[in-house]
């Protein structure tokens, strides 16, 4: 799809927010050398976050031989914004600042068989009214909610259009949402979610190509190519999770046979471990996050099943993701969400010597394999920048639509 101006001018002003983030204070000529950006399009580009209150001038500084020059910083009591993590098993709410700041966090747990929408939409409803309520924010600083959900999502309509894990086909989330929320909402996946987080605040920051590998109940990639995000064609790109590992393999939710998500997320993992030691007292049949908390336990006291258990597991990993290397030839890829952040060093050791006996050798010399550095849950971080990017792209529109209670704002192509 051929980008128009309006396209560049928008990621232009991501670009440069990313930056001044990053290096508050700093000045539009360090923004202009940072972005390859003209110092012209920086100054204009700043007069727009300034006049949006996302930034603020913050004094001077010398320079050689000439006038002093201005600098900005994020105004981080500018707005606030909404992260939500829906995952298979909770709901994970994160207020920020636009410093990205967490202010508040909510949990809902979700027990199996809560999985109708109505009830998820419960959830979330009350964890954004909590978040709201704990950080004493006005409804009118609040920028927009960002929401991630599981599966395939059509973020224009807010509808999601399939999560294998609940069997919800075409159902219409943000309308939903939007009886109880009266925010703007934005709709994606966590695979979207941990690539934006990564691109914004991580390792993917600067990097042109970047692939962040999803470990939860469910596992994909976030591709990003070319410096931004790839959605593909219909918003499908990075169902990594759902190509064939192994032929004729365990079948999968989605109705095949051999997925990767089978052998590496958190339910392929316990099926792991029961297949080494059925009567393992690491294993919680009913409780994953239980399951994978025991085993990075026992890992770190060295114990002989939960070591083997990770180095199965990063067998199959590292199959999968020198194939990512082999395919995308990234300079990065990052091992995100909770099972890896549950499994840490370990896993990641046990992955890089799987994927060396599997990648080219010319790729992988490229690409650095860690794990994901942002310090809060990277779902809910790019969730809220899906509101952060959603508000710098009404810049320069007639109208920034706010939404009435009970409407829903779709957010903008």
């Amino acid at each position: 799809m051929k980008r128009t101006s309006r396209d560049i001018r928008t990621a232009n002003r991501y670009e440069v927010l990313r930056q001044i983030i990053a290096e508050s204070p700093t000045s539009r000529q360090e923004l202009a050398a940072a972005t390859g950006l003209s110092l012209a399009t920086v100054a204009t580009l700043v007069g727009e976050l300034l006049d949006l209150r996302m930034i603020t001038e913050v004094g001077f500084e010398d320079s050689a031989g000439g006038r002093p020059r201005g600098l900005v910083a994020v105004n981080a009591s500018g707005g606030a914004l909404i992260g939500v993590d829906i995952a298979e098993t909770y709901v994970h709410v994160e207020l920020f600042d636009l410093a990205l700041n967490v202010l508040a966090r909510a949990d809902e747990d979700m027990r199996p068989g809560e999985s109708r929408p109505e009830q998820v939409v419960g959830h979330v409803a009350a964890a954004v009214g909590s978040v709201v309520a704990q950080a004493g924010v006005e409804a009118a600083r609040v920028l927009g909610v960002g929401v991630s959900v599981p599966g395939q999502v059509d973020r224009d309509s807010g509808v999601a259009e399939y999560a294998p894990n609940w069997d919800w086909h075409d159902v219409p989330l943000l309308d939903l949402l939007a009886e109880h929320i009266a925010y703007p909402l934005y709709l994606d996946n966590p695979l979207r979610a941990c690539a934006v987080a990564e691109l914004w605040f991580g390792a993917a920051r600067g990097r042109g190509d970047a692939v962040v590998v999803n470990l939860g109940t469910g596992v994909g990639a976030g591709l990003a190519l070319g410096g931004g995000l790839h959605r593909g064609v219909s918003n499908s790109a990075g169902e990594w999770g759902h190509t064939t590992l192994v032929l004729d393999g365990r079948p999968c939710h989605c109705g095949n046979h051999g997925c990767v998500e089978t052998y590496v997320g958190a339910p392929g993992i316990m099926r792991n471990l029961s297949e080494l030691d059925p009567g393992s007292p690491l294993l919680h049949p009913q409780d994953q996050t239980a399951t994978i908390d025991a085993l990075a336990r026992a890992v770190a006291g060295q114990d002989p099943v939960a070591l083997k258990v990770v180095q199965d597991t990063a067998r199959y990993l590292g199959a999968g993701i020198a194939d990512l290397i082999n395919l995308l030839n990234p300079e990065v890829v990052v091992l995100s969400s909770w099972v890896a952040a549950r499994l840490g060093e370990p896993l990641l050791d046990e992955v890089r010597r799987a994927v060396a006996r599997h990648a080219l050798r010319r790729p992988l010399a490229a690409t650095e394999i860690v794990l994901s550095p942002v310090p809060t849950d990277p779902v809910s971080l790019g969730a809220a920048t899906f509101a952060l990017e959603g508000a710098l792209r009404s810049v320069g529109q007639r109208t920034v639509r706010r939404p009435r209670a009970g409407s829903r704002t779709a957010p903008p192509t």
